[in-house]
Parts: C-alpha cells; structure tokens; sequence
C-alpha cells in the first residue's frame, strides 16, 4: 500500500476582513512622505486650481507627487503602472492614504506641472544636501536612454 501526504486544506471561496493602519505601514523616515509632508513647498502648484468657489475637488498634490515619486523610485514611469500598483500595493495605498487616482489623472499632473516639479527638484536637492546626502561630486540623469540625449540622426549614424 503506497502513503499519500496529507496537506492542509485551503478554500479560495472565502472572505477575509483585514484591519491595516496606513499610517504604520510607512516607515519612518521614508524620502517622498518625509519631504513632501515636511520639507517641500507645494503652494506653487495651487494658482493652477481654480475650484475654490465651484468645480469638482481634485487630488491633493501631495498625494499625487507621492504616488509619483514614490513609483518614479521603483523604476516605474507608467501611469497605467503606478495606478495598478495603487490598487494592490499596501505602501502605495497607505502613501496616497487610499485615495485612487486614474492613470489619466496621474499623467496630465505630471505633465500640466513640468515647470513646478522641476521647481522642487531644485528643492530636493537642497533639503539633500543639508542632511549631509551629496557628495557634491557628480550628477546625473537617471530613467534616460544615452540615445534620449543626442540628436537622434547622428546617433543612427554611428550605429
């Protein structure tokens, strides 16, 4: 007579309840919830708002720039991807305080506001370099093709 193993059962038609503090699920110290909740001046992008008296309320762009840059860190630079990862990441979802943007959302902020995040890039670095983060040696651009620098002709050229 051959043994079989015994495996604990498991049911996938189940429903479960799971209590999750956002608030514990950020690490102390973490760059895009620390800079943008104490560092960075966000007022640049409120003149662009105009729903002061009317108009549907829009998405906090502290939400959305740590969403943003917390995604942008990951490596991920699609819209598409950063609200899937919204959706079923818990960090994401404590970092946005559960609020779920559409991608569109996502994209037009990004690109409505070039001027102001390049604006706090400049901040960053500056709130970097007074924790003591740059070597003050080298720069550089990252998420960028070499190719994405050159003037495309002369690159085909040269392949």
């Amino acid at each position: 007579m051959v043994s079989m193993p015994r495996f604990k059962a498991y049911n996938y038609d189940q429903n479960a309840i799971v209590v999750i503090s956002y608030q514990d699920q950020l690490q102390p110290g973490t760059f895009e919830h620390y800079l943008i909740e104490h560092k960075l001046d966000l007022s640049v992008f409120h003149p662009k708002y105009r729903n002061d008296a009317a108009g549907r309320l829009v998405y906090d762009p502290a939400i959305l720039l740590k969403i943003i840059l917390f995604a942008y860190s990951k490596g991920i630079t699609s819209s598409r991807e950063m609200q899937w990862c919204r959706e079923t990441n818990i960090i994401f979802k404590a970092l946005s305080c559960d609020t779920v943007p559409h991608f569109t959302t996502l994209a037009s902020f990004v690109s409505r506001h070039t001027y102001e995040i390049e604006a706090l890039f400049e901040q960053v670095l500056l709130v970097c370099h007074e924790q003591g983060l740059l070597g003050n040696e080298f720069f550089a651009i990252g998420g960028c093709k070499p190719s994405q620098w050159c003037w495309s002709p002369s690159v085909f050229y040269y392949r």
